[in-house]
């Protein structure tokens, strides 16, 4: 039986945040090792992600591999929430670990390496392609399979030091568990004999674009479901587009679309070029406008339905911690505070000051702070609030936080990011959402799962933050880019490499 090695070193970073992301971000929110990596990806009552996901990547690919007669040998995973760059120390410590547990896991068949694909660290190009290049110097005669988040960047570093890479084909993302099977077929399959993948990819000269970029809604739905369609074929092993992380100012960036197929270069280059030409298709086709703070706490207010039936989720578009903000943008706060009178509504802020200043004082007590805005500050500032502090609590996830109870505002404050993306971010402070008019969420797309039974109307509101989406107006590519440029068609713009 063929042994396999598998693990995950993963984090969407967002390079335009000034708060480095250290290996106790990775242990925070997720890390699991051997024995009890194994355990929990090999059952299917066990969650293999607290708090994240029951069962994610390397569930899909342990019971798939298992299934198909593998040995597998449990490395390590590291997950954490989307921030900013990984420091130089961090980057060591993931790649000097790699290193030391293959070379003593014994004689391996295949790896398997679960990453985001948009990852950034201080001091690298690229660095999970360089994490690649560990597993294969480490265990150079081995198969290597990669998976991917489909807002990963797709590079020429990347293709070559991976036999395949499986992204994922949902957004909101709820095929990981798919993505993970997929993998291990793709490895088993190498492994026997059965296949051999040949690889075709495309870069594009695109960088935003695809509406809304939801799989199941117009323009993308059509793009998605060709891709489900080639999964069908025996001759294709996977196909993949890549949606870009606008958040991550790499000069390399833009749609990618991977293929690979069974031994027929000639099909898998043909098939790039036909995902490229429908990617291509739908670049005109924008994300909707987004409305200032002001215009979206006018426009919750005037959705009475929606908020009689359920809430309405707001998603602070500018600060989405979900996209590696820091969560301390004070500009849709600000507005709630002093226009939403008569609507109840639950936030969040990110303020390590304030929690600390706090901490001690008796709950009840009214108070005035001054929160947010003291990391990012050329782009946040602080805002003046008054109320009670009516609770206090010690999180595994964000550390230490407050509830202060403003009136018809609701303020969370937390010392780390505040992923507000699931209705217990709120319920576990006792916030029901039946009283609640306003839902402000810290998530691109994931919350809308998760609200599913509460959420009658969603609204994207931007202020000025390290989640903006015009944030492409002020990179510097390394090729002329759409819509920051008059690009007329994708193979213009694609590299020699392709």
């Amino acid at each position: 039986m063929p042994r396999i090695a598998y693990g995950r070193i993963a984090q969407e970073t967002n390079t335009l945040s000034p708060v480095l992301s250290g290996v106790e971000d990775f242990r925070r929110t997720h890390f699991l090792e051997g024995a009890d990596l194994l355990a929990r990806t090999t059952s299917r009552w066990k969650f293999e992600a607290e708090g994240m996901a029951r069962n994610a990547e390397l569930s899909g690919f342990a019971q798939e591999a298992e299934r198909r007669g593998a040995t597998l040998v449990p490395l390590f995973s590291a997950w954490a929430i989307p921030g900013g760059p990984l420091t130089a120390e961090a980057m060591a410590y993931f790649e000097e670990r790699l290193d030391r547990e293959l070379r003593a896991a014994g004689p391996l068949d295949g790896v398997m390496l679960s990453m985001h694909g948009a990852m950034a660290a201080v001091g690298r190009v690229d660095p999970e392609a360089d994490l690649q290049k560990v597993v294969h110097r480490a265990v150079p005669n081995a198969k290597f399979v990669v998976t991917h988040d489909l807002h990963g960047h797709l590079t020429a570093e990347k293709v070559a030091n991976a036999d395949a890479i499986v992204a994922y084909r949902t957004n909101p993302h709820r095929d990981h568990v798919r993505t993970g099977a997929r993998a291990a077929e793709i490895l088993m399959r190498t492994l026997a004999g059965e296949v051999r993948p040949t690889v075709a990819w495309r870069c594009l000269p695109l960088v935003l674009g695809g509406g809304l970029n939801i799989d199941f809604l117009a323009p993308m739905r059509g793009i998605y479901a060709f891709l489900t369609k080639l999964h069908r074929d025996p001759r294709v092993l996977t196909a993949s587009i890549y949606q870009n992380h606008l958040w991550n100012e790499a000069p390399h960036a833009g749609w990618g679309v991977y293929v690979a197929t069974n031994d027929d270069p000639a099909l898998a280059e043909q098939l790039a070029d036909e995902i490229a030409e429908r990617c291509w298709a739908v670049r005109h086709e924008q994300p909707p406008a987004i409305p200032s703070p002001s215009e979206a706490v006018k426009e919750a207010r005037e959705a009475v339905w929606a908020r009689r039936a359920g809430v309405v989720c707001i998603s602070d578009a500018s600060d989405m911690v979900g996209a590696g903000a820091p969560g301390e943008n004070t500009g849709l706060l600000a507005a709630l505070v002093n226009e939403g009178q008569g609507l109840v509504s639950y936030a969040p802020v990110r303020d390590a000051e304030v929690v600390a200043a706090l901490w001690e004082t008796p709950l009840g007590e009214r108070v005035t702070v001054r929160v947010g805005g003291k990391l990012a500050t050329a782009i946040h500032t602080p805002i003046e609030v008054s109320g009670t502090l009516a609770d206090r609590k010690v999180t595994a996830a964000f550390g230490r936080a407050l509830l202060l109870d403003l009136g018809h505002v609701k303020l969370i404050v937390t010392e780390g990011a505040p992923l507000a993306m699931k209705p217990a971010f709120y319920t576990d402070w006792g916030l029901p959402m039946r009283k609640a008019d306003i839902v402000v969420v810290k998530s691109l797309f994931p919350f809308r799962w998760y609200f599913l039974p509460y959420n009658r109307k969603t609204i994207y509101a931007g202020s000025r933050g390290t989640t903006d989406f015009d944030v492409w107006r002020h990179v510097s590519f390394d090729r002329p880019v759409f819509p920051k440029d008059p690009v007329k068609h994708w193979t213009d713009g694609v590299r020699p490499a392709r």
